[in-house]
């Protein structure tokens, strides 16, 4: 059977909905994208003061000096061994302009002065939907800096600062603010100041990145409804910083070798900390009295958050809880062969389990009659004397004396005063191989 065809007239006519379809993108710029390459400089400033919306410019490999602007939405990418060099002053390049992408292209050597906002790509206001992936970003600045924008993406980067600058004078690898649904994965960030710093932002996702050597892996201040699993930390001050903001969902990270924590919960609210591996939170200058042992998770002024199914192993003190961080309910936790399982600064007894189930503490041994896996007795990890030695550390030496042996006792026999303190009633006794 012959295929019916129609003339334009009669498409207008009798179909002016898929006319008007077919119109529109005939008509738009970007039906008449065009591909341009460039082989150096001077020639990559020229096309971009020409460029039209939608064209793709392709970095054919050499060494581009200078800083350079997107003015409107394009794709800027780069075969291998193309380099932006900023020559060490402002950002290297700026978007301004939404639905533009960076691509395969190795940035270095921009700015360091972070309040003129010096980075390798900086995103400037209302640049919504802009995508950078595949580069290679070594700068002093910031890697990455958007602010109010939406839906920004950044993906498969290696953003690396400058490992001789003071860690607190480094920029950001990524850093966002008043930025919504930004999607940052599969990025490897080192040296730098945070890994990820995002400021008043809202539904953010963050997984399967790689930090190391800096002062935070993810740093979140006030925001809103962000999401981060997958994420692995090492070598750090801390590992998730969670500081004034709501509906923090953190599952499944890992953090290891962090000098203050693993996990921080600064004044924040309803937020969810599950499934995560901390480890070897160790400060080797921490002192009792001022606080800075190497915690895995620090909980300060916290409220109306759940922290469950997490390993805290291997640190100065599993978890360390004060100023207020009452409210939380903490279970399924496993706390193992920290040197204080937990330190609690409060007045309050404060119950850690959850509907029958507590938490696993390794060097408890409690009796289960009928093996259920949850002992009969129960667990009280700190009592009035640790908190007489939090208080004067110098008397730690008389921990295991004969005389506090006896007060542990009276103590356990007599009560003084209303209890205080944690209580777990379901200390379990088997540890979670899945965690």
């Amino acid at each position: 059977m012959k295929k019916a065809s129609y003339s334009p007239m009669f498409l207008l006519i009798n179909r002016p909905a898929k006319c008007v379809a077919m119109l529109a993108l005939l008509c738009s710029p970007l039906s008449f994208a065009a591909n341009h390459t460039v082989t150096d400089a001077q020639t990559l400033t020229a096309q971009l003061l020409q460029v039209a919306a939608g064209d793709t410019i392709t970095l054919k490999p050499g060494i581009y000096l200078g800083n350079f602007e997107l003015p409107t939405t394009i794709h800027l990418s780069g075969e291998k061994g193309a380099i932006i060099d900023a020559q060490g002053k402002g950002s290297a390049v700026t978007v301004n302009s939404a639905n533009s992408s960076i691509s395969n292209l190795q940035i270095q050597n921009w700015g360091a002065d972070l309040y003129e906002l010096n980075a390798g790509v900086l995103v400037k206001d209302n640049a919504h939907n802009v995508h950078i992936e595949g580069c290679k970003l070594s700068g002093d600045g910031f890697g990455i800096y958007s602010e109010n924008t939406q839906k920004i993406t950044v993906n498969n980067n290696i953003i690396i600062g400058n490992s001789e600058r003071y860690k607190l004078d480094r920029g950001d690898g990524v850093y966002l603010k008043g930025v919504d649904a930004p999607l940052i994965y599969n990025n490897h960030i080192s040296h730098v100041r945070d890994g990820v710093y995002l400021e008043t932002s809202t539904n953010s996702l963050v997984y399967d990145n790689r930090f190391h050597s800096q002062q935070y892996g993810i740093h979140y201040m006030y925001t809103k409804h962000d999401e981060a699993y997958g994420n692995e930390v090492d070598n750090v001050d801390g590992g998730y910083a969670i500081m004034s903001s709501h509906f923090v969902n953190l599952h499944q990270n890992q953090a290891s070798n962090a000098l203050d924590f693993g996990v921080l919960l600064n004044i924040s609210n309803d937020s969810i900390v599950s499934n995560n591996r901390i480890s070897l939170a160790h400060n080797p200058q921490g002192k009792p009295e001022l606080g800075n042992e190497g915690k895995g998770i620090f909980i300060y002024g916290a409220r109306d958050n759940e922290i469950t199914h997490n390993l805290f192993s291997t640190s100065d003190i599993g978890i360390y809880m004060a100023m207020g961080g009452e409210g939380n309910k903490v279970y399924g936790n496993q706390f193992v062969n920290n040197q204080i399982q937990v330190k609690y600064v409060g007045d309050s007894l404060l119950e850690w389990s959850h509907n029958g189930r507590g938490n696993y503490w390794s060097g408890y041994m409690g009796w289960d009659a009928n093996h259920d896996g949850i002992a009969d007795a129960p667990y009280r990890p700190n009592d009035s004397l640790d908190k007489l030695f939090w208080l004067y550390p110098e008397a730690e030496f008389l921990m295991n004396s004969p005389i506090v042996a006896v007060l542990r006792w009276v103590q356990s026999q007599f009560a003084v005063g209303p209890s205080t303190g944690i209580v777990d009633s379901f200390p379990l006794l088997q540890i979670d191989t899945a965690l």
